[in-house]
């Protein structure tokens, strides 16, 4: 029986298909879930965050979608993205189910970024705080301008910077937790309570993934500062599970 030549193509074209398909699968960028609901102070930096981390992620290879609506927080959708940024979100902004898919995201190996006041949200969450390292407390009147000193390995490691920022002080030194990979000096401001210890930077593994929080980024301009947009890059590397150093 002679079989027509097209009915012998088609499962050539049809593996084609699949093995173009499944390539493309492999290739898909990482998802960046950039989240900035609020129900406390709302920054008027936010805009200016999460188009600074758009634009990291765009470098990066990422895609970084941002939403302030709880309602994605499901294990469907957040199964999706690679790492959650709460960028200085602020109050009681998940219910139950919602905080629960955050959990199964982090024990699926998933990635945390918390920027500002992170810190300063959901504080009736303790397994949030552990994920975030540490609460906000208070902070300084106004901005104070300070050196930010980075840290590897439990001791300075790179040329500290100067920033003029909103400097948090916070309920506890996060130290014995994380690895802290920057401090602040509080000699050159007023209004810090941590004294010569003030981590202001930070990482660690938990609970099966990554957790990477900053507590610079209340003002606008410090989106535009290059030490600062390079700590972010950092921090999306490590949360992506792109480097084990943070």
């Amino acid at each position: 029986m002679d079989i027509p030549r097209s009915a012998r193509l088609f499962p050539l074209l049809l593996a084609l298909l699949l093995c173009a398909g499944g390539a493309l699968a492999e290739t898909s960028p990482d998802r960046v879930l950039v989240f900035s609901k609020t129900t406390g102070w709302r920054h008027d930096s936010i805009p200016t965050a999460v188009a600074a981390l758009q634009k990291l992620a765009a470098q990066e290879g990422m895609v970084a979608d941002h939403s302030e609506d709880a309602g994605d927080f499901t294990p469907g959708n957040l199964a999706r993205y690679r790492v959650v940024v709460f960028a200085s979100t602020t109050g009681d902004i998940l219910d139950d189910a919602q905080k629960a898919a955050l959990e199964r995201f982090i024990r699926d190996g998933g990635g945390f970024v918390g920027v500002h006041s992170a810190a300063d949200t959901e504080y009736d969450w303790p397994w949030y705080g552990q994920l975030v390292g540490a609460y906000f407390h208070s902070h300084p009147p106004g901005l104070q301008t300070t050196r930010v000193v980075p840290e590897h390995a439990g001791e300075p490691g790179g040329t500290p910077w100067t920033i003029t920022d909103e400097l948090y002080n916070y309920r506890q030194n996060p130290r014995e937790r994380v690895q802290v990979i920057a401090t602040v000096d509080e000699r050159g401001y007023e209004g810090g309570t941590m004294g010569a210890d003030h981590p202001i930077a930070w990482c660690h593994a938990f609970d099966g993934g990554r957790s990477w929080y900053t507590g610079l980024g209340h003002d606008t301009k410090v989106y535009a500062m290059e030490p600062f947009i390079a700590q972010l890059r950092r921090g999306l590397h490590y949360a992506a599970g792109r480097s084990p150093e943070c």
